[in-house]
């Protein structure tokens, strides 16, 4: 059933939580590296002991203005930093600095793509908190018979950025955390890696009668780590909320979690309210004063973003509007890419198809042997942009076929080497000798004479088959356009 077909509007609103790319933690000078010994990376500041002090993290509060100026915000001259009250086993403080009536930035908005156009979603605020540590369950979330609780994460520098509840389908919750993924990823203050947690959402949803201006009951959904599970969890709770509405029921406010491998949401909690969280003003740190000249050089310092970017190259270069998608998912991709073109210089007729040939290559082959498509992959890529066009270029001056230089472009990934160092050492230069080939073809044709039947009743794919033999007698080194060519000829003189 289509969305307009539904007695029900849609109404979704996502809290994104980024973990800012800084070097120590929020508050104190512990470090951030992922993947490090269970709790080897605290101190008594992050793991809030008594008698410690907590210092603001500048470079957090940089990315934070970062990425405000970046959605258009309003940041605000003067933010507070409040104690959050909650017990949670991850947490070990039992509260959690974060920033409540007083937030760094207001008021700004994110362009989609959407299919028959784009929107604007508003972002209601974004301010900067603490992460709370990991717990480790030894079996089912159910079964556990244990749960073992590493800290290294408490502590660590966390933006929370909060959409309106704008959003009018799970499709376009995908695209907006697509969106904002990318422009996190192109500021640089977030790797945007969601199968770590550096990125995460809490999506909240209700539904209402079709053309009604009051909001239904919000349903909170916690910790969404992927774009198919922001999709999908909001597809399924969509669905739930209307059964049970059609049924009579009631709709609880409250917060669900998304098991993702069985394709529900089960419910969590009932859903706090902010007086249950007991704000009040942080007492170990003075409001924070943003100096409006550190905010202009933080703005002058933007770089072009990914929608921009994209609506750049599809004018420019005639990219199409795909391929511009993949290159902006990364930051190091679309540097990639245009050092690749820049390498890559215009300086024939032909040049116009430059910027899509340079796009297959890196959809197709540079991203299927790359471990991933993240900043370290592809800055770390044993191809450099200049070793790829220069394959390009031998394709472009038939020295080697396109067949050939997936085989070259396997090679340089293995060793490290140009394509045509290559080349010349394996001796795969493309054959484009006329009297050697027309030697070669005329052996072919000798021996495949129910072919040249077959053409001759008017059966085309023949000559494709001749031209096949052609290849392989070749080893794959015969100027495919020659070989045609050629073929052509002789089988007109037949």
């Amino acid at each position: 059933m289509s969305p307009a077909a539904t007695p029900y509007e849609t109404v979704i609103g996502l809290e994104v939580h980024a973990q800012l790319s800084t070097r120590s933690k929020m508050f104190c000078g512990c470090p951030t590296t992922f993947g490090a010994r269970p709790n080897t990376q605290t101190c008594p500041v992050c793991l809030g002991l008594p008698g410690v002090l907590p210092v603001v993290n500048r470079r957090a509060v940089e990315f934070g203005i970062r990425t405000a100026l970046a959605f258009g915000c309003r940041v605000n001259e003067a933010c507070r930093f409040a104690r959050k009250h909650y017990y949670y086993p991850d947490m070990p403080k039992n509260y959690q600095i974060s920033q409540y009536e007083e937030p760094l930035a207001e008021d700004g908005f994110l362009e989609i793509d959407i299919e028959g156009g784009a929107r604007s979603i508003g972002i209601q605020r974004l301010h900067l908190e603490e992460d709370v540590g990991k717990l480790l369950h030894e079996g089912t979330l159910e079964t556990a018979q244990a749960s073992l609780v590493d800290f290294n994460r408490s502590g660590v520098a966390l933006m929370e950025t909060v959409s309106r509840p704008e959003l009018s389908s799970p499709e376009e919750a995908a695209a907006y955390l697509r969106a904002f993924r990318a422009v996190l990823v192109f500021l640089g203050v977030c790797d945007g890696n969601m199968e770590e947690g550096s990125l995460r959402c809490d999506a909240n949803v209700s539904i209402r009668p079709r053309g009604s201006a009051k909001l239904g009951t919000k349903v909170e959904i916690k910790n969404l780590n992927s774009f198919r599970n922001v999709q999908r969890a909001l597809e399924f709770e969509v669905r739930r909320q209307a059964q049970a509405l059609d049924a009579g029921e009631r709709i609880a406010q409250e917060t669900r979690l998304w098991e993702a491998e069985r394709g529900y949401t089960r419910s969590m909690r009932s859903k706090e309210f902010a007086h249950d969280y007991r704000y009040f003003p942080e007492p170990d740190l003075v409001p924070l004063q943003i100096d409006r000249r550190w905010v202009e050089e933080i703005r002058a310092g933007l770089p072009e973003l990914p929608r921009a970017w994209r609506q750049r190259v599809v004018a420019q270069y005639g990219l199409p509007p795909y391929d511009a998608e993949v290159l902006t998912q990364s930051r190091a991709l679309v540097d990639y890419y245009e050092a690749a073109l820049r390498e890559w210089a215009p300086a024939s007729g032909t040049a116009a198809d430059r910027p899509k040939v340079l796009s297959n290559w890196i959809m197709s082959e540079l991203l299927r042997v790359l471990p991933g498509d993240d900043e370290q992959a592809v800055r770390g890529s044993p191809i450099p942009p200049r070793h790829l066009v220069g394959l390009l270029r031998l394709i472009e001056n038939s020295t080697i076929s396109g067949k050939i230089a997936k085989d070259v472009f396997q090679k340089m990934f293995d060793s490290g080497q140009d394509a045509p160092t290559i080349v010349e050492r394996d001796g795969l230069t493309q054959v484009a000798d006329e009297g050697a080939l027309g030697q070669v073809i005329d052996s072919v044709m000798a021996a495949n004479s129910k072919a040249i039947e077959d053409y001759r009743r008017g059966k085309k794919e023949a000559k494709g088959a001749l031209v096949g033999q052609v290849m392989k007698a070749t080893r794959g080194k015969a100027n495919p356009a020659l070989v045609n060519r050629l073929l052509e000829d002789k089988l007109s003189q037949t």
